[in-house]
């Protein structure tokens, strides 16, 4: 069975940092382009950034761009977004997303089943 977990997410405050951790599980998706997506209370669900596979190129959402950094550790099939100078906006369930084969991981395939990310003062 493949599993995307999620971790790393909680309650902080403005301006803190948080680094969300996806765990695959069931198959290696290191040739995947891999992504995060969000979905805050009472809206759609929205892309937040990607990494594709082989070239490594990564996607930004403008809403998190300069402040957010995803990457990859594929000895370990996991990806990372490592989230700073985090505002009360970024609050939402944040998704693990795989794509497929050689792919830039803006179509998710795979969804794992969310962290929450609360920021508030």
């Amino acid at each position: 069975q493949v599993q995307l977990v999620e971790s790393g997410g909680g309650l902080v405050h403005p301006g803190d940092s948080l680094r969300l951790s996806c765990a695959a599980s069931g198959r290696t998706f290191s040739r995947n382009g891999m992504g995060w997506f969000r979905q805050a209370p009472g809206k759609e669900r929205e892309f937040v950034s990607a990494i594709s596979w082989p070239d490594g190129i990564t996607h930004y959402a403008d809403s998190v761009k300069g402040r957010f950094t995803i990457s990859r550790d594929n000895a370990k099939n996991t990806v990372y977004l490592q989230m700073n100078s985090l505002k009360p906006e970024d609050t939402a369930v944040y998704y693990c997303t795989a794509d497929n084969y050689w792919s830039t991981g803006l179509s998710p395939v795979y969804w794992g089943q969310g962290t929450q990310v609360t920021v508030s003062s």
